[in-house]
C-alpha cells in the first residue's frame, strides 16, 4: 500500500461508492394510538405575575390551635404561652399536666372562662395541650 493520498474526487480501496449518500427518510412521523388525542403544538399557558400580596391568608389554619413557648409554667391550672409573632396568652387548664418555662407546646383553645384570672395575656380555656418534640 502506498502512502500517498487519494485526491479527493477517488473513493479510497474498500471505501463504499459516492453513490452511497444518506437519505431522508420516506415514512412519515407516526401518529397517535387510536383513541388518543395527538399532542398539540399550541403552547401552554402560562400566569401573570401577581399585582400584589394576597388579601387573606393562603394557608388554612385553625382559629383555635396555637403554637408557642410556655413563658409562665408549672403544674397549672395557669399558664402563660408567648407564640412567635410575640402574642402573649394566658391559659388556663385544670389537670393539663406540668411544662417548664421555656417548653415549646401545641394548644388547642376554647373560649375562656370569666371566673379564671391567668394573669397578662389573651385569656383562653386549654381543650389540649401537647408538648412539641
Amino acid at each position: 500500500m502506498s502512502a500517498e493520498p487519494t485526491p479527493s474526487g477517488t473513493p479510497a480501496p474498500g471505501a463504499p461508492p459516492s453513490s452511497a449518500a444518506p437519505t431522508t427518510p420516506t415514512e412519515s412521523t407516526p401518529s397517535s394510538p387510536a383513541g388518543r388525542p395527538s399532542r398539540s403544538r399550541v403552547p401552554l399557558p402560562t400566569l401573570r405575575p401577581p399585582t400584589g400580596p394576597p388579601r387573606k391568608p393562603t394557608d388554612a389554619r385553625r382559629a383555635n390551635a396555637l403554637a408557642g413557648r410556655i413563658n409562665r409554667g408549672g403544674d397549672g391550672p395557669c399558664y402563660g404561652l408567648v407564640t412567635d409573632d410575640g402574642r402573649q396568652y394566658a391559659l388556663h387548664g385544670t389537670g393539663k399536666g406540668t411544662f417548664a418555662v421555656g417548653t415549646t407546646v401545641r394548644v388547642t383553645i376554647g373560649p375562656a372562662d370569666p371566673a379564671a384570672d391567668c394573669g397578662p395575656g389573651i385569656p383562653a380555656t386549654i381543650v389540649d395541650i401537647s408538648p412539641v418534640v
